[in-house]
């Protein structure tokens, strides 16, 4: 019972929380000017991840261009999501 109401609240947690990140890196391809929507949006996305992201960067180095931790971070938000709802 009580695994049926984690699963129920989790999986679409897991979900939304993953398509943020999602959001956060295509914002993140497009020059941002101040003030502007798209910077409102680049602030709320990174309100919404940073507290995942942040962490993860000061243990993990970027790579160039390529901010590894986010990377590492959506594949292991995946796998866990796999694991606990399913594909």
């Amino acid at each position: 019972m009580l695994a049926d109401a984690v699963h129920s609240v989790l999986c679409p947690v897991l979900s939304i929380f993953l398509v943020v990140l999602f959001a956060r890196a295509v914002l993140s391809w497009f020059p941002v000017e101040p003030g502007s929507f798209l910077q409102q949006m680049n602030d709320v996305l990174g309100l919404l991840t940073d507290w995942a992201v942040l962490p993860l960067r000061r243990i993990i180095p970027p790579v160039g261009m390529f901010d590894m931790s986010f990377l590492v971070l959506v594949i292991g938000l995946a796998i866990l999501r796999n694991g606990i709802c399913g594909p």
